[in-house]
């Protein structure tokens, strides 16, 4: 009984802990190899004027579509999806990742470079 309670308090918090913004990272060579191989979903959560300047090649403007996410995303509740924002400092990030979350994904990540990394690491970017 013990081991049975301990596991769901384990799963409880864990489940915790994934909503409140706790999602593995994900490199830039990582997120290229997926985009390469039209393996993810990104949104990019910095905001129109910012996704107009430039973003990750392939991502999504969270700003159109976080009203209506679902149609956004694959139907696929394990299919790899990608938050991003401004950088290692920015928290933005978590209202597009929590989001998914919420309708289920499971394979949700953090690009916790941000675009200001992209740039740093002069990967090309999308206008």
């Amino acid at each position: 009984m013990k081991k049975v309670l301990a596991t769901l308090c384990a799963l409880a918090l864990s489940a915790v802990s994934v909503m409140a913004g706790d999602y593995p990272d994900i490199s830039i060579a990582e997120l290229k190899k997926a985009i390469a191989d039209k393996k993810v979903v990104v949104l990019d959560v910095n905001g129109s004027d910012s996704y107009k300047e430039g973003h990750v090649p392939s991502s999504i403007n969270y700003a159109d579509v976080q009203s209506n996410l679902a149609s956004a995303l694959p139907k696929d509740k394990d299919a790899l999806v990608v938050a991003y924002c401004g950088g290692p400092a920015c928290h933005a990030y978590t209202k597009a990742a929590d989001a998914a979350a919420k309708l289920g994904y499971t394979n949700v990540k953090h690009l916790s470079a941000g675009i200001s990394g992209w740039y740093a690491a002069k990967e090309p970017t999308e206008k």
